[in-house]
């Protein structure tokens, strides 16, 4: 009897506490041959009797939360998400096979959420869920292939989820390019502008029966600060659509990614007006201010200036997660309808 071994009463106070919530990450329950409950954790691989969540036993008469932030930008997606149980939701994220991308769909599969890696390198792909297995060999994770450059590819994509008679209760739409250089889409459209946002607005269009369907859900649009050092209207205060798919002696990749992020929040806040009534929600998040991830890799000055700020970013390695907006972090967003 774990009432036994635990000091549930303090003896000044008179305090009382009790276990809550799930096991932590990498414990699941298990019973012996003789009926009793044990627990086993697969990351150190040890095997005890003793439930490991009291280690974080909760109070009967829990005091009243202080206004002040709980999360900060040292909180880790697993902290956040501790105790969560995903199970049973759906989950499609872009871009999810390195960088911000992974470690989102990593810490939701470990939560128990059905996760689906939207990636355009289907190897890539593969190997991500391969990781993320290695971790927890039962989580519920799966590649598709996704490539945002071509419109039939975002369609046969949809075409294939929806084949599959899935709800869908999270679409995180993370992938994205900075620095490229130069060049048109198989559908004529420059590439920046494409990928980072009209692709992800089309594919919103094709699911958008399946969340309404899966209410109460969710679209997450990864953004930038960087939206607000730019402008998509010409000098009399209408939109430019030249802006948008610039020609090559007008294009400049910095000023194409911020146009692209500004048109993530605005489609974001549009999308959100249209579909909340529906149990739909939207929000655009900012991912934070100096984290280290691959999306310098296509200029090699961008490249330097990443590798020279480093050593003040923040790391992916321990799952490091990043704020949104000036509001809450990302992670937060998923999981306070789930």
């Amino acid at each position: 009897n774990l009432k036994e071994k635990t000091q549930w009463e303090h003896p000044k106070s008179g305090k009382r506490k009790r276990v809550a919530g799930g096991l932590p990450y990498g414990w699941e329950q298990e019973t012996d041959e003789n009926g009793q409950v044990y627990f086993v954790d697969h990351i150190n691989k040890r095997t005890t009797y003793l439930d490991p969540r009291l280690a974080f036993t909760v109070e009967d008469n829990p005091v009243k939360p202080t206004t002040r932030q709980k999360y900060d930008g040292n909180s880790t997606a697993m902290e956040i998400l501790q105790g969560r149980d995903l199970s049973g939701k759906v989950v499609i994220i872009t871009g999810a096979n390195s960088g911000i991308g992974f470690e989102t769909a990593k810490s939701l599969a470990l939560h128990g959420a059905h996760v689906i890696l939207a990636c355009r390198n289907t190897s890539r792909g593969s190997d991500a869920v391969q990781r993320i297995l290695a971790e927890w060999h039962k989580a519920k994770v799966e590649a598709m292939t996704l490539d945002l450059a071509s419109l039939q590819s975002v369609q046969h994509f949809a075409e294939a989820f929806k084949s599959k008679n899935l709800p869908l209760h999270i679409l995180i739409c993370n992938a994205a390019v900075f620095g490229a250089p130069w060049c048109l889409t198989e559908d004529e459209l420059e590439s920046t502008f494409q990928v980072n946002h009209l692709g992800h607005f089309y594919l919103v269009q094709l699911l958008e029966d399946v969340l309404r369907r899966s209410s109460p859900a969710r679209v997450v649009v990864v953004s930038s600060e960087s939206h607000r050092f730019t402008e998509i209207k010409d000098s009399s205060g209408k939109l430019d659509f030249n802006l948008l798919s610039p020609s090559k002696k007008d294009y400049w990749a910095m000023l194409a990614y911020n146009r692209s992020k500004l048109c993530n929040i605005l489609f974001s806040n549009e999308l959100n007006r249209r579909l909340s009534p529906h149990g739909v929600t939207s929000n655009s998040v900012h991912p934070g201010n100096m984290i280290y991830s691959s999306i310098h890799r296509n200029w090699w000055v961008y490249t330097l200036l990443f590798t020279l700020a480093r050593p003040f970013t923040k790391s992916m390695v321990d799952d490091e997660f990043y704020i949104i907006e000036n509001w809450l972090p990302l992670t937060l967003l998923i999981v306070s309808h789930a």
